[in-house]
């Protein structure tokens, strides 16, 4: 017996193997992509962190019934429950503090653009738009007041110099190829261009990594 027997005998109907697999890969695939990536990638639009937050309330509520239960078997299921509730906490905190840092060091960039504000979710727009506030109010009453006022904005372009701070695209992440594919990479002194098979590793800027993953050729590791 393994522990998706274990889990399924002691909830049936709150644990569903193939779609909690498949949300606990996909969970693991959106964190890892988003700690190797130097931007904010898209918030998933399937659902699926309302399905992680179902799961990791019917898993709070299944772990309150069974507490207090002295029955060994259902004592050993208990731990395993509480195991896996653990793991899914552990990826959606760390998942969302990444992209928080993210937003907070560049809060600016992901605010001026209507393109980079979907790819924050409702609640990280209303993050953003919170800090910047703050932020803004905060260097008024310190510094930015005694400038003239023409000087007072955080986000001018004036002489086609950005004040906004941006991630750096050209740093270098690590992709898999999914499929064989054509990879196009831009590099220091010349461009390389090669026919990478699926499965193979490649190290790029991530200027040119983002169009492979966001097409589905290729996975940050």
């Amino acid at each position: 017996m393994d522990i998706d027997d274990i889990l399924r005998e002691v909830d049936p109907a709150s644990h569903s193997l193939s779609s909690g697999t498949r949300d606990l890969q996909a969970l693991t695939r959106q964190w890892v992509s988003e700690r190797s990536a130097p931007e904010v990638l898209e918030w998933p639009a399937d659902g699926l962190f309302e399905r992680v937050n179902d799961r990791i309330k019917a898993q709070i509520e299944k772990v309150e019934q069974l507490t207090g239960d002295m029955d060994p078997k259902t004592n050993f299921a208990l731990i395993v429950i509480q195991t896996e509730l653990e793991r899914y906490k552990f990826l959606v905190r760390s998942y969302l503090r990444v992209r928080i840092a993210k937003i907070d060091r560049h809060t600016l960039h992901y605010l001026s653009s209507p393109e980079l504000r979907d790819r924050l979710s409702p609640s990280e727009l209303a993050y953003a738009t919170r800090h910047q506030a703050l932020l803004h109010n905060h260097y008024l009453s310190s510094f930015l007041s005694s400038f003239p006022h023409q000087l007072q904005n955080l986000n001018d372009t004036a002489g086609n110099i950005s004040m906004i701070d941006a991630p750096d695209l050209d740093t270098a992440v690590f992709i898999r190829l999914l499929r064989d594919k054509e990879v196009h990479g831009k590099g220091t002194d010349a461009d390389v261009t090669l026919l990478a098979a699926e499965g193979d590793v490649l190290i790029l800027r991530w200027s040119s990594a983002k169009t492979l993953v966001q097409d589905g050729d290729a996975e940050l590791v």
